[in-house]
């Protein structure tokens, strides 16, 4: 049986429009990344209007495309010009663009792109194994457990913001406000509508992305007339050849950087809202303080380059996975995908994988052949890169909102979609002007209704609110949630050496040793005690061992 879904799935995707639909998405994905300013999400979001005719398997093939080619486009700018291309592309600047002004971009080139390439298949192979497996924990899910789940993803999206923990949880509250307006999906009534029938409709989805996202970004690049009129670069010509060969060499050198990187994106990219941009810091810090020669890393160290290229690209196969296994998002872009999913009635949770094998399969297959797709690509958009440098940022800006604008009037044919990106836009630009993080918004307008469903179905159950922190999942979620809101605290006073942060680990695994106990079954209590016995350890290693 999962022989013929595969090879359904695999019929599905091979077809001469789908890959030609996928080699776009990753051409188009790779400049998108490439020019600064212009967001993986952005790039999505603005190609989901142009999925709606498609089947579910070819739409989600080309979206894919677009988000692994957004991945890796932004090393281009990064390493040639030292300006990052995408946020998840910041620290591949550190090490990339210093070893291209040694005379070495095509080495540099080289180690990017290999390095995303090797970081995709890596999360990929790692999504096929654990989202099946996370399924079958999902099915144990009630609306309880689903609603603090829920409320995990916020908390942990806001903590991801540091010190503007605050403005994290407002602009994820905003969220679930902005999903409440309108008729409610449980009863029928009309909420926060004021008499509007535009209110009464609610706000939709997908225009309300582009308007955080899109538009909101474009109004903060063309503030400013002088850097309006600005583009990238000047330049003319560029005579740059990726050094494949030298790269793959030293790839196999550095193997363990690459494995530690890509399961460094894979763990964070499971973690709501977190982000390549995250990953993409984590795994360069990691590979500086386990190198011999941290002192190197900054001057055009090949592993500045490899770790976090691997690593930002492996984030998507972990931000994948909880969505295909849970329903939730493990980004903004994999948000965006669910929403693609919805309009197609498609409805990603625990069952999904069981109750629609072959588009599941087919999210697998064309993960895996966009990341080949892309390694082909790469040195063709390089020279595309260099030209549309030259272009100045009000011209870009004008094209991008032109086609965002087409975009949103096609999802329903309806000029209320336009004031609805109007006012997000205009909101989302007052937001990043004041520092509010708006991957917390996002997730709140995708989640909310996850949240609010599963509120009144559990309200509907059992009227007692203890359930909400008694049952075993919704406790576990409860906990993780608590320890992820005090996580920034617990940073900041760790650089100071307070005692209390030697406890946070040690605490943290007893709290939920607690509801791994309660289980039942026999793998789970087995962890329980071993989170126990690791507390322990780590209490004894922080208070009672005698330094060296």
């Amino acid at each position: 049986m999962v022989v013929d879904n595969i090879l359904l799935a695999f019929a599905e995707i091979a077809t001469p429009h789908t890959l030609l639909l996928m080699i776009l998405g990753v051409g188009a994905g790779l400049l998108a990344g490439a020019i600064p300013g212009f967001t993986i999400a952005m790039a999505v979001v603005l190609t989901l209007p142009f999925t709606f005719s498609m089947p579910p398997a070819q739409g989600l093939a080309t979206m894919i495309s677009v988000l692994v080619g957004g991945l890796s486009g932004g090393l281009m700018a990064g390493i040639l010009t030292g300006i990052p291309g995408t946020p998840s592309s910041v620290a591949t600047t550190f090490d990339g663009f210093p070893l291209a002004r040694q005379g070495e971009p095509g080495f540099a080139l080289g180690l990017g792109v290999w390095s995303s390439f090797c970081g995709g298949i890596i999360s990929a192979v790692l999504l096929v194994l654990f989202a099946p497996q996370l399924a079958r924990i999902g099915l144990e899910f009630q609306p309880w457990d689903f609603f603090m789940l829920v409320i995990f993803a916020l908390t942990v999206t806001a903590s991801l913001a540091g010190e503007n923990l605050v403005k994290g949880l407002i602009a994820g509250a905003l969220g679930l406000l902005v999903r409440t307006v309108g008729e409610d999906e449980a009863v029928g009534v009309g909420r926060f509508d004021f008499g509007s029938d535009y209110l009464l409709s609610g706000f939709d989805f997908i225009a309300v992305l582009i308007g955080l996202f899109a538009f909101s970004q474009i109004l903060s690049d063309v503030r400013d007339p002088a850097t309006a009129r600005q583009s990238l670069s000047d330049q003319r010509s560029v005579g740059i050849r990726i050094e494949h060969r030298r790269a793959i060499r030293e790839l196999a050198r550095r193997w363990v950087v690459v494995v530690r990187s890509a399961l460094i994106g894979m763990f964070t990219g499971i973690l709501p809202g977190a982000g390549g941009s995250i990953a993409n810091i984590l795994a360069y810090d990691q590979a500086k303080k386990a190198s011999k020669e941290p002192e190197r890393f900054g001057t055009g160290t090949p592993e500045g380059i490899i770790a976090p290229e691997t690593s930002n690209n492996a984030v998507e196969g972990g931000a994948l996975t909880p969505l295909m296994a849970l329903g939730i998002p493990g980004d903004v872009t994999a948000a965006i995908m669910l929403g693609a999913l919805l309009i197609h009635d498609i409805v990603p949770g625990p069952t999904f994988i069981s109750d629609e094998p072959v588009l599941s399969y087919s999210i697998f297959i064309a993960f895996f052949a966009a990341n080949f797709i892309m390694l082909g690509m790469q040195s063709g958009m390089l020279r595309i890169f260099v030209l549309v440098t030259r272009i100045r940022m009000y011209m870009l800006a004008a094209v991008i909102l032109t086609f965002a604008t087409i975009g949103v009037f096609a999802l329903n044919n309806v000029t209320d979609d336009l004031w609805t990106l109007f006012w997000f836009g205009l909101l989302g630009f007052v937001m990043r002007q004041f520092g509010f993080p708006l991957a917390p918004m996002i997730l709140g307008v995708v989640l909310g209704n996850v949240a609010e469903l599963n509120l009144a179905r559990a309200l509907a159950i059992d009227t007692d609110l203890t359930l909400f922190v008694t049952r075993p999942w919704a406790m576990f979620f409860a906990i993780v949630a608590v320890f992820s809101a005090i996580f920034p605290w617990y940073q900041a006073r760790r650089e100071n050496g307070a005692a209390w942060t030697r406890c946070y680990a040690p605490a943290m695994l007893v709290a939920v040793a607690l509801p791994l106990a309660l289980m039942g079954g026999v793998l789970r209590p087995l962890l329980a005690v071993a989170a126990v016995a690791t507390a322990l350890f780590l209490l004894w290693r922080a208070f009672f061992r005698k330094p060296a």
